[in-house]
């Protein structure tokens, strides 16, 4: 079993215990942001924040990590001593789930003792940074084929369990309908979609006995599969089918394409089922989709339904990650600012506002000090107050649903698949200060 306090790098152990060696535990705080959108965002969408909110607070040290870590002859006897009553006590402050954000707006803020702070880095980053890249790739399916049924269908190719797990739930909260992955169903509550594998019509004699025998076993969800030999030949089965099918009180509900020509062949099958009174059955298609593909089948007018999307989603292919960073930004009242080259961080605590026209869309974001006034509306709200939620946290249909109220006020540049010239993010005058007296200091 994973254990939550070990799931770190080895270096916020080596910190934590020099840190306990020179008796540094004070006040810190730390933001984590992205750094810089890839090519092909246009906008990011926060997602991982319940996870993270759990991962603080199941944190603690168990028997057995205590003495898998003393076994390791790394650390004093005195530090591990130090970590058996170790839980989170501290802050924080985060965009709401399914928020639009851009570069170097922080999403999250934790604000605790030294030795709880860093300790938590790795593990927030890799909840925080994965929910949110997959998320911010979907949400771009949801865009290119609005009204149209999306399922997540990334399980077998997902880089794990969990990530399998994390991005049906991010996926679904940008806007996809449901998953294929049925502990997803279970875990999260995200409806849960399937059809047949084209092995169920191979172990069968016939095509026509095994879309039959499916039907029965599945009279309230009969989805079958047709693209194992012939399409076409095996669409005017589904329809020498569907009549006998009825007698029986069974009605075919949706027909799946897999390969080949998606348009062409949803066309041409549209046409057999249309010509056979059968105009109730659907098309569902699948197989190496992605954004770009779906935006293609959509302008071509292709009479799809719906899609399963996969592989090239919850791995967000295209940009397989984000450069995010989680920085310390102060400690013990003191601003702290990086300035290493090309990774430079803005210090102290920030706020991001957020200009909306009257209109409803956003016109831009500024990024202040935290207790600096600004106009417009603040991102980041208050989740935790010493260790404790302030409130419970929204549903994922909250969230979902707060996704695609954000997603809609963007503007209509952003919200297309091409790259565009951005989103204005200023950066406030006293923040700009506050750097520049930072670097003097240091």
């Amino acid at each position: 079993m994973q254990s939550p306090a070990l799931l770190t790098d080895l270096y916020e152990l080596t910190m934590l215990q020099a840190y306990h060696a020179e008796q540094m535990n004070g006040r810190a705080v730390f933001e984590l942001f992205v750094r810089a959108l890839p090519r092909t965002r246009n906008f990011l969408l926060a997602a991982g924040l319940a996870q993270v909110v759990e991962h603080l607070q199941e944190l603690r040290f168990g028997a057995d990590d205590l003495s898998w870590l003393a076994s390791t002859g790394r650390f004093s006897p005195r530090f591990l001593e130090s970590l058996r009553d170790l839980r989170f006590t501290g802050d924080v402050d985060a965009m709401p789930e399914g928020s639009v954000f851009f570069a170097d707006e922080p999403i999250l803020r934790i604000v605790a003792p030294l030795s709880e702070a860093q300790l938590v880095e790795s593990r927030v980053i890799n909840l925080m940074h994965y929910q949110t890249l997959v998320a911010s790739k979907a949400v771009r399916s949801a865009l290119a084929a609005p009204g149209r049924l999306l399922v997540d269908f990334g399980l077998r190719r997902s880089h794990g369990a969990e990530a399998a797990l994390l991005s049906a739930r991010a996926s679904h909260l940008a806007g996809f309908t449901g998953t294929a992955t049925v502990e997803a169903g279970r875990a999260f509550g995200i409806p849960v979609y399937g059809t047949m594998a084209h092995s169920y019509v191979q172990v069968h004699a016939d095509e026509a006995e095994a879309f039959e025998r499916f039907a029965i076993a599945q009279p309230d969800n009969a989805i079958l599969l047709i693209d194992t030999y012939d399409t076409e030949r095996a669409a005017r089965r589904v329809v020498e089918l569907a009549g006998r099918l009825a007698h029986r009180g069974i009605s075919i509900k949706g027909v799946r394409i897999d390969s080949g020509d998606l348009g062409e062949h949803a066309r041409r099958v549209r046409t057999i089922l249309d010509s056979a009174g059968l105009a109730s059955i659907t098309i569902f298609a699948s197989g190496n989709l992605d954004e770009h593909r779906l935006r293609d089948l959509v302008a071509q007018r292709a009479p799809i339904d719906g899609f399963g999307v996969g592989t090239r989603m919850n791995t967000s292919a295209d940009a397989p990650y984000l450069d995010c960073a989680y920085k310390l930004q102060e400690y013990e009242g003191r601003a702290r600012r990086k300035r290493s080259a090309g990774k430079a961080t803005w210090p102290g605590r920030k706020q991001v506002w957020r200009q909306i026209a009257s209109d409803g869309r956003f016109e831009r974001d500024a990024l202040r000090l935290a207790d600096e006034p600004g106009s417009g509306v603040a991102l980041l709200a208050p989740v935790m107050r010493a260790g404790k939620l302030v409130a419970a946290l929204p549903t994922l249909a909250a969230s979902r649903a707060h996704a695609q109220a954000q997603v809609a006020a963007l503007p209509p540049a952003l919200r297309a698949l091409d790259e565009c010239s951005g989103y204005e993010v200023e950066i406030s005058p006293a923040l700009r200060a506050l750097a520049a007296e930072v670097d003097l200091s240091t």
